[in-house]
Order: structure tokens, then sequence, then C-alpha cells
């Protein structure tokens, strides 16, 4: 199947560092996206819930779905991988910020294959819009939260 890639970007006049403070911390996500629930399954190797190799659950109407961090890189970069829930294969996503003028550039992508023939395509138009609430809501909470 064709590896598909998605983004979405948002700026914030909010420094790196508050930014990232929301985006290394899961448990806020619901707060600020389009995501709902969240629990954590399983503690990082370093003993924190959002270290490398914690697991979390996000419950989205009727969509659990299972990411694992792969990457932390503060306060620049957060990545993560699908585990279960959506009907995709090798799905990464990374979460970039970039210091700018104004405050922090957010960059959320990902690629992934479709699991089913077809379905490429409806999967990169949801997630696009699922990313599109990430970096836009991100951006908004990191001021509010000063």
């Amino acid at each position: 199947m064709k590896l598909q890639h998605i983004a979405a970007e948002a700026t914030s006049s909010a420094t790196p560092e508050e930014v990232w403070a929301l985006l290394s911390d899961r448990s806020t996500w619901p707060s600020w996206s389009p995501l709902g629930s969240h629990s954590a399954e399983r503690p990082g190797a370093d003993g924190t819930p959002d270290g490398i190799g914690g697991i979390a659950v996000f419950v989205t109407g009727r969509h659990r779905v299972r990411e694992e961090i792969v990457e932390r890189e503060a306060p620049r970069r957060l990545s993560y991988k699908l585990l279960s829930g959506l009907a995709l294969r090798d799905y990464t996503a990374v979460a970039e910020l970039t210091p700018v003028e104004a405050g922090t550039r957010i960059r959320w992508s990902a690629t992934f294959r479709p699991a089913v023939p077809g379905t490429g395509w409806i999967y990169a138009r949801t997630l696009t819009r699922v990313f599109r609430g990430m970096v836009t809501g991100l951006a908004e909470a990191a001021l509010v939260r000063r």
C-alpha cells in the first residue's frame, strides 16, 4: 500500500518551552485538542508516563487508540507510533517545535499505510483535520497557560 504523508502547522506566540510543557504531557491533550479521554497504560523507561516507551490510550467517540512514545527531544520534538485502534500500518507521528521570531512554529506530521486498500485518502483527510485541531489548540492553550 502507498505510504501516506500528512501535516498541519500553526504558530504560537508562546515560547517553545511553554508549548513543550503541554505537548510533552499527554494527559493535557484532551483539554486542548479534538481528542477524547486519556489514560496512561505503561510508563516510559524513565518511569514517567510520557517517557520513551510510555504507552497512552485515547478514546474519542467510538475510537480507542494506543500510542507509544518513540522519541522525545525537549523542547523540540516528540514522536510516537500507533499500536492499535485504527486500520493503519507503520503509523508514526512527529510533533516539532521550532523557535521563530513570533514565538513557536508547531508542525504535526505523520506517515502511514492504510491496512484496507482504498482507504488511505479517507484517513489522510480525517487525520489532517485532527492535526489541524491539535496544532491550533496547542498554540492557543500555551498562551492561556502563561
